[in-house]
């Protein structure tokens, strides 16, 4: 009994521990008054002065490749300052044809389609590919699906002249908070990280990066030889590997600029996806690169971030016989009300999700529909059943040795009501 108690009391601990420490990266931001008026964008922006290279890889994206070139080539930033690299691999006919198509119709000057033909077929393979290209000051990733803001490279442009910063992790968003069951916990995924926790991860100078939006100055990330070409998270490798040796990464937020995507369209999409992340953390952790950080607490905090698929893997299997475990034996007390802990901590990452929600809907302009708030506290506890899933299936495949790119696929969701406005507004 004894020993089943300890065990028993170790577990509460341990989800304590863990939503507390959740809790606290998703509302560091609002903390202060002054963290969130630092997180946003500059309220002016100085004149352009540095030039841009835009890696835009892509891969079976014909579907929404052409808005996401004619955005980018819109923006408002000289155009000689600007230079759009789109990076396929030769195979791919039906995303080239798309592009060259925008570019013919929309004569757009700035736009270079690279095509490549080697292995691997992936995106660090296709950034690298353009990076041997990248000329201009900065170098700065997109995907294929992204709504960019117009004024985002002002925003590079003036804090970089502002801060001493190396790297900028911009704010990108899931908008279609209201297309599936799960899109409101993936949108609220993503809020509360590129909002709040990825602003902890910079203050501390351990930051695994985004995929997107983020900002590099090309000489020195070619000094590091760009991205990992088998590590399935390529972004956090590389943003992992570059803070370790000194690298200053800023992050800015704002609702107004951030890159608009959309969420996996199945739920088999969203497995794979977070497979892949979670796989790709796995890889970096095996790498041991976050060793070479400075100070203990950066690399405790970097393991903690690491492992989080493993730890995912082994509350997904034992909570349940935890959960029979509690009601078959008879515990002290005191134990008894210490089970209420966990329950505890999920209603209040229920009552921040809900808020987060509100505040989002706020921010976007988007409208709230009441049956979707009831629809993400209903599902709360079947959205984790997806990501114990996902970190069980990144746990597998990496023993395993199976590493393929699995590819989530785009159709344009979240920006199926501008594309009309934003071409009749090209043609006037």
């Amino acid at each position: 009994m004894p020993v089943l108690e300890f065990f028993y009391v170790l577990f509460l601990l341990l989800m304590l521990a863990q939503g507390l420490i959740s809790i606290y990266l998703s509302l560091y931001v609002w903390e202060s008054p002054e963290r969130l008026e630092m997180a946003e964008s500059p309220k002016t922006f100085e004149r352009p002065r540095l030039s841009f290279t835009v890696l835009l890889p892509a891969r079976h994206e014909e579907q929404v490749i052409g808005e996401t070139i004619f955005r980018l080539s819109k923006a408002n930033y000289p155009k000689n300052l600007v230079n759009i690299l789109l990076i396929c691999d030769a195979g791919d006919i039906g995303t080239v044809d798309a592009a060259k198509a925008i570019i013919r119709k929309y004569d757009i000057t700035n736009v270079q389609v690279i095509t490549y033909s080697d292995l691997p077929i992936s995106k660090p393979h296709g950034l690298n590919v353009g990076l041997k290209l990248a000329k201009n000051n900065v170098t700065v990733i997109f995907d294929a699906e992204d709504n960019v803001h117009p004024d985002i490279f002002n925003v590079a442009n003036t804090l970089y002249n502002q801060t001493d910063a190396d790297i900028i992790q911009a704010g990108t968003q899931l908008m279609d908070y209201d297309s599936r069951w799960f899109s409101s916990h993936n949108v609220l995924e993503y809020y509360f990280w590129f909002r709040s926790r990825m602003h902890f991860h910079a203050k501390v100078g351990m930051v695994p990066l985004g995929g997107n939006t983020v900002f590099f100055k090309t000489d020195q990330i070619k000094q590091m030889g760009g991205w990992s070409e088998h590590c399935l998270t390529e972004d956090a490798e590389i943003g992992i590997r570059m803070s370790t040796r000194g690298a200053k990464i800023i992050a800015t937020y704002d609702a107004e600029h951030v890159t608009r995507e959309e969420t996996p369209a199945t739920i088999s999409q969203f497995i794979k996806q977070r497979t892949r992340w979670n796989q790709g953390f796995i890889q970096i952790l095996k790498g041991k690169q976050w060793r070479a950080y400075d100070t203990q607490f950066k690399k405790l905090f970097c393991l903690y971030t690491l492992s989080f698929p493993f730890v995912q893997t082994i509350l997904f299997i034992i909570t349940p016989f935890i959960i029979i475990l509690g009601f078959a034996v008879h515990m002290p007390v005191i134990i008894t009300l210490f089970s209420f802990t966990p329950i505890l901590i999920v209603a209040i990452q229920v009552i921040i999700n809900t808020v987060g929600l509100y505040e989002f809907t706020n921010e976007q302009n988007l409208k709230k529909k009441l049956p979707i708030f009831i629809l993400m506290v209903c599902t709360f506890g079947f959205y984790q059943i997806l990501l114990g899933l996902g970190a069980i299936r990144a746990t597998y495949r990496e023993l395993r040795g199976v590493n393929n790119w699995e590819k989530t696929a785009h159709s344009g969701q979240h920006r199926q009501e501008s594309i009309d406005k934003t071409l009749q507004a090209v043609n006037t």
